[in-house]
């Protein structure tokens, strides 16, 4: 910013520089081909200082139009890619109800096995709909406790696996293009007293 100030002082200057001269040799009727030759050096020099100084503010004016070009770019990425994060966080209780109608309906009972089919594949083609859209599933049964994409609800001593892993998935978790929309809720194993 004080580059720029500097800019019109040094115009200022060789403007300045060039009157004194002009100044001085108007007092001989006739200039010599010498104080000729000096005018015309102070003007050339004057012009070369205006260019650098509009290059250099060219320059910086289309660093700052490529700045804001892909930055703008950014935002609208960032907009295309999250803009379903409500919409899918609304749809992420019907997609648990679900899950949970089949986990707790009667499989024996053959009279609603149909209905429990088809609320399977109700599901199923659910979670491929909303894949399609960049929501993923996280379910980290067995896996290493991530705090970036779990909650541990809570902690269970346990000899048949490592600490620290995900004994049990409570809730799913999902993601949208990488981005947590809801972590998923674990209980995780401890070291066996």
């Amino acid at each position: 910013m004080s580059e720029q100030n500097n800019q019109p002082e040094q115009e200022v200057e060789a403007q300045e520089n060039l009157d004194q001269v002009a100044e001085e040799l108007q007092g001989s009727e006739e200039l010599s081909a010498e104080a000729e030759i000096a005018v015309l050096h102070a003007e050339l020099e004057a012009a070369k200082q205006t260019i650098e100084d509009q290059k250099d503010s060219v320059v910086r004016a289309a660093a700052e139009v490529e700045n804001i070009r892909r930055r703008t770019a950014q935002d609208v990425e960032k907009a295309h890619k999250f803009a379903l994060e409500k919409f899918a966080n609304e749809l992420l209780p019907v997609l648990d109800n679900l899950e949970r109608a089949i986990e707790f309906a009667d499989k024996e009972n053959d009279a609603i096995k149909s209905v429990i089919e088809g609320v399977e594949m109700t599901a199923k083609s659910f979670v491929d709909a909303v894949a399609k859209f960049g929501v993923e599933v996280v379910s980290p049964q067995g896996e290493t406790f991530n705090p970036e994409f779990h909650q541990a609800m809570s902690i269970q001593p346990s000899a048949d696996v490592e600490p620290n892993t995900v004994i049990a998935v409570m809730q799913k978790g999902y993601l949208l293009n990488g981005r947590l929309l809801r972590p998923a809720m674990v209980m995780v194993s401890k070291a066996a007293e």
